[in-house]
């Protein structure tokens, strides 16, 4: 039997949704230019499920294992989303996520473009760009992007635009690095953008995201221990 979420769960992400989608327009952005990704990535499947019965078909999961056990757990209703894989990305899990990962948005180092070529011809994918030059975070360097950008394109992958992480602190502080971004993706003709988070996402659209990636938004505060069968 496929998870379903309680109706509580998807009352809560609707009035967490309608505040997300004020914040765009109070930053100024449209809404049918800013896409919305529901990050589940730590909550149950029914997380998923709860984004799916209000219209959001776009989720975000950042672990492989976590991802494949909620996919499963759905069952058919599964197929309606658009998975997005948002967090480092491991050549060994590609083949474990190939069948139901429909946009992969950490794609920062040749290797992760050749072992995607090799197990999903022609796949949709962003690459990720450190603009903070911090170290914890992924991504390549700026002056990087448009060699890596050419070399997945060289694999035969269809790269979509750009993906970045804000730098950690206050969310003005993360403004300078996503208008970085924003010039890349103008300077290389990439169309989606995607940047921003639930504590910086204003700044992200009124820098000219075209995709945030928001998961306590919706959800409410992430759980500390993963549930038992996806950890």
């Amino acid at each position: 039997m496929s998870v379903e979420a309680s109706p509580e769960l998807v009352a809560r992400v609707a009035t967490g949704l309608a505040h997300v989608r004020r914040r765009i327009v109070d930053a100024g952005g449209d809404l049918a230019a800013v896409r919305i990704v529901a990050v589940t990535k730590g909550f149950g499947p029914e997380a998923i499920a709860a984004a799916l019965a209000n219209g959001l078909d776009d989720v975000g999961e950042n672990y492989a294992q976590e991802a494949a056990a909620k996919v499963a757990a759905l069952g058919p209703a599964a197929t309606s989303a658009r998975v997005h894989f948002i967090g480092h990305l491991q050549s060994n899990k590609v083949k474990l996520l190939a069948p139901f990962v429909a946009l992969w948005q950490t794609v920062d180092r040749p290797s992760i473009a050749d072992a995607l070529a090799h197990r999903v011809p022609g796949a949709r994918v962003l690459v990720q760009v450190n603009v903070s030059d911090e170290a914890q975070k992924g991504g390549c360097a700026p002056a990087d992007a448009p060699a890596l950008v050419d070399r997945c394109r060289a694999s035969g992958l269809h790269v979509e635009g750009l993906m970045t992480v804000g730098r950690t602190g206050e969310p003005a502080e993360a403004r300078p690095g996503f208008a970085l971004l924003r010039s890349l993706c103008d300077r290389m003709g990439l169309a989606v953008c995607s940047m921003g988070m639930t504590d910086d996402l204003e700044v992200a659209v009124a820098e000219g995201a075209t995709m945030v990636r928001v998961g306590s938004a919706l959800f409410g505060m992430r759980p500390s221990v993963r549930p038992p069968e996806l950890a």
